[in-house]
C-alpha cells in the first residue's frame, strides 16, 4: 500500500475517494528511559530512548492506519499527517491520519 504525505501521486489517478483513515497509539514513558533522559539533560546529547519510543509509536500508528485503509478497500493513503497530544501524566498519544483512496493501476 502506498502511504505518502503528498495530495496526489504523479502519473496516477484517484479513481475512488474512501475518506479519512486513522491510526493511533498511546505510550507511557519508561523509568529506565527517564533516568537516562535526566542524565542527558544535564550533560547534553540525543535522548535516544525517547527517539526509539517515538519511532516505535509512529510505526505502530502507521500500521493501524494502513489496516483501516485496507479494511475500506484502499490501495493508497494520501496527505498523511502526524499529531501528538498528552493524555495523562507521562503518557502521550501519537495519531496518524490521511485520506484513503483507490488509485488506478498506472
Amino acid at each position: 500500500m502506498l502511504v505518502t504525505n503528498i495530495e496526489t501521486v504523479p502519473g496516477r489517478q484517484i479513481v475512488k475517494h474512501l475518506g479519512l483513515v486513522q491510526g493511533s497509539t498511546v505510550r507511557a514513558k519508561h523509568i529506565g528511559r527517564d533516568i537516562m533522559a535526566g542524565l542527558k539533560n544535564v550533560f547534553g546529547g540525543e535522548l535516544k530512548g525517547y527517539t526509539e519510543l517515538l519511532q516505535e509509536s509512529r510505526d505502530e500508528a502507521l500500521g493501524r492506519l494502513q489496516e483501516q485503509a485496507q479494511a475500506v478497500g484502499a490501495n493508497a493513503v494520501l496527505n498523511v499527517r502526524f499529531s501528538t497530544s498528552s493524555v495523562a501524566q507521562g503518557a502521550a498519544e501519537l495519531f496518524a491520519y490521511g485520506t484513503a483512496v483507490v488509485l488506478d493501476n498506472e
